[in-house]
C-alpha cells in the first residue's frame, strides 16, 4: 500500500505548512486545518480565522497540560467524541485582549515553550488546548491525536494547532467542500484512516505474546495474551472458530470488571453481559471477545470501590467518578481495535449498548456492519445504575 500522501503531509508539516486532516463520515465528518504548533505564525492564525472560521485549538500531551495546570474544561465530559478540552487560555505577556491573531500566536507559543509555567497563562482565554491520548491515532482516531502524531513524525514538538473548516454558510464543510478548499489553497489532504494505516504499517499498540486452548462450559475457545506496548499492562482475547477477513464476525469488547465478572456482583450487568456474549459467540461458532484491562470504566479497581461507597452515600455512577476527580468514562478502544485487526477480522457485528465503542473502532481498517444490543434485565440492585448509563452516558439500553 503506497503511503506517499502521508509522507508528503509529514514533509509539509515539517516545513511549516498547513495540511487538511479529515475524519470518518460516521464520526464528526469534518476536516481540520493542521499546522505544527512550534511553526505557527500570526499570519497562520489569521488564515485559520479568516478562511477556516472554526475554533482554534492546540493539541497537548497530558504531561504538558499537567505542567501548565490546565484543568479540564468540564469534569463530566459528555461530548460524543470525548474531546478533552481544558480551560481556555491567553498568554499573560505581550498580549492585549487575547483575541487578535498576534495575541493568539503568542498564546500558542507560550503553551509549547519549554520554560513556560502555569502563571504565564490567563484563564479563560481565546485559545483552546485539547489533551491528546498517549499512543495517538492508534489509541483514539481524532484530529487532536492526528495533529500530535504528524508533528512528532515531522521531528517537531508533539503539538498541533488545529481549526475546523467551515462552509461559507456557517455549516461544517463536508468532503466535497474540503476537496475544493484543498485545491483552492494547494493543501495536502489526508484522512485519519490514512494516518492510522501509515502508523500501523510501522508500529503497533499491542503485541501478541501467547495463545492457548481455553475450554469453557460454553465452548472450546482460544485465549490470546496481548502486551500493551504503551502501558505496563496486558489484555486478553477469546476466539472461537475460524476468523476470516471476508466474513462478518460477531465481536464483543468487554472492559474488565472484577466484581461483576468474577464475584457475580449485582451492582452492575458486566458479568451477565460477558456470559451472554460468550454464549452467543459459542452458538454462532465464530467470534471474538476482547477483554481489556479497563476496570471501573478506566479508573482502576481501588477507585471503583471508592466510587461504590459514594454511590451508597447517594451519588450515581457518573457523579461518583466525577467526585473522585475522573471523567465519567476514561476508556478507549484503540487497543481493542488493534487486537481485533491482528486476529484477522475486518467486518464486525458488534455486541454493545455503548455507541462510544463504535466510534472507538472507526478508522482502524475495520468495518462495522451491524450493532447488536446485549441487554440484561435489571435487578433490584442495578436498576438505577442502568438508568444512569442510559440517560447520562448514552447507552442504548432497551
Amino acid at each position: 500500500m503506497p503511503y506517499g500522501k502521508v509522507d508528503k503531509a509529514i514533509e509539509d508539516i515539517r516545513n511549516g505548512k498547513f495540511i487538511i486532516v479529515v475524519d470518518s463520515e460516521d464520526r464528526e465528518n469534518e476536516g481540520d486545518l493542521v499546522m505544527a504548533s512550534e511553526l505557527v505564525t500570526p499570519d497562520a492564525v489569521n488564515f485559520m480565522a479568516k478562511e477556516a472560521r472554526g475554533l482554534i485549538c492546540v493539541s497537548l500531551s497530558s504531561e504538558r497540560a499537567l505542567d501548565l495546570d490546565l484543568a479540564p474544561m468540564e469534569r463530566r465530559n459528555t461530548s460524543l467524541h470525548k474531546t478533552a478540552f481544558t480551560v481556555s487560555v491567553d498568554a499573560v505577556q505581550n498580549t492585549t485582549t487575547g483575541t487578535s491573531a498576534y495575541d493568539r500566536f503568542q498564546t500558542i507559543r507560550t503553551l509549547i515553550a519549554s520554560d513556560s509555567v502555569a502563571e504565564d497563562l490567563g484563564r479563560p482565554g481565546h485559545v483552546f488546548p485539547i489533551v491528546g491520548k498517549e499512543g495517538g491515532v492508534l489509541r483514539r482516531s481524532g484530529h487532536t491525536e492526528a495533529s500530535m502524531d504528524l508533528a512528532r513524525m515531522a521531528g517537531l514538538q508533539p503539538s498541533g494547532t488545529i481549526c475546523e473548516i467551515m462552509a461559507e454558510d456557517g455549516t461544517m464543510a463536508r468532503f466535497s467542500e474540503l476537496q475544493t478548499f484543498s485545491e483552492k489553497h494547494d493543501l495536502v489532504m489526508i484522512t485519519i484512516e490514512d494516518l492510522i494505516r501509515y502508523r500501523r504499517s510501522k508500529e503497533n499498540l499491542v503485541k501478541r505474546i501467547e495463545t492457548v486452548a481455553m475450554p469453557t462450559g460454553m465452548g472450546e475457545f482460544r485465549l490470546h495474551l496481548y502486551e500493551d506496548l504503551y502501558a505496563d499492562d496486558s489484555h486478553l482475547a477469546l476466539t472461537i472458530g475460524d476468523i476470516q477477513a471476508e466474513e462478518s464476525v460477531l465481536v464483543r469488547i468487554h472492559s474488565e470488571c472484577l466484581t461483576g465478572d468474577v464475584f457475580g456482583s449485582m451492582r452492575c450487568d458486566c458479568g451477565d453481559q460477558l456470559n451472554e456474549a460468550m454464549k452467543k459467540i459459542a452458538d454462532v461458532g465464530t467470534g471474538i471477545i476482547v477483554y481489556l484491562r479497563q476496570e471501573g470504566r478506566g479508573i482502576g479497581l481501588a477507585h471503583k470501590i471508592k466510587a461504590y461507597k459514594l454511590q451508597e452515600d447517594g451519588l450515581d455512577t457518573v457523579e461518583a467518578n466525577v467526585k473522585l476527580g475522573f471523567p465519567p468514562d476514561l476508556r478507549d478502544y484503540g487497543v481493542g481495535a488493534q487486537i481485533i485487526y491482528d486476529l484477522g477480522a475486518r467486518k464486525l457485528i458488534v455486541m454493545t449498548n455503548n455507541p462510544m465503542k463504535l466510534v472507538g473502532l472507526e478508522g482502524h481498517g475495520l468495518e462495522i456492519v451491524d450493532r447488536k444490543s446485549i441487554n440484561i434485565g435489571a435487578n433490584e440492585c442495578n436498576r438505577g445504575y442502568l438508568e444512569t448509563k442510559k440517560t447520562k452516558l448514552g447507552h442504548l439500553i432497551e
